[in-house]
């Protein structure tokens, strides 16, 4: 199953992103087909909160547009929300000793144990970070 990261969802939905049309070809093909695929519950938040962000971005979505986004994707039949089950705290503080993130990687090594406990999500996304999650399977746009 694919699990999918924020900046996807965000580049996905953000014209004026250099990646939005590969990201919004991956989502729809996701979106639309039979396969399960999955968005952490984090980043669902997350999601909301950059793309509403005035700082990140001129105009920023409004709240109701935001909203509506989501709204959207949850409408997929073939989505699962990840959302922490009774295991995710132990794999969570295993993925963030085993990579030794600290700060800021700490959100990715969340994303780790919530893919972990679904029994292995490869997670698509745009951030390198996680490579150092070691055998953590993830992609990029394009590969």
């Amino acid at each position: 199953m694919i699990a999918v990261d924020t900046n996807i969802l965000v580049h996905a939905h953000r014209a004026e992103s250099p990646k939005h049309r590969p990201a919004l070809a991956a989502l729809t093909e996701l979106a639309v087909g039979a396969e399960r695929w999955a968005i952490p519950v984090f980043c669902l938040g997350e999601f909301l909160r950059l793309v509403t962000h005035p700082k990140l971005f001129s105009p920023p979505h409004s709240p109701d547009e935001a909203a509506t986004a989501v709204e959207r994707l949850l409408d997929s039949p073939s989505l699962i929300v990840l959302s922490p089950g009774d295991r995710y705290p132990e794999l969570l503080l295993a993925a963030m000793r085993s990579a030794e993130v600290k700060g800021n990687l700490v959100f990715d090594a969340q994303i780790v144990a919530l893919c972990r406990e679904a029994g292995g999500c490869e997670l698509l996304t745009e951030d390198r970070d996680f490579a150092r999650f070691g055998d953590f399977p993830h992609r990029h746009l394009g590969a």
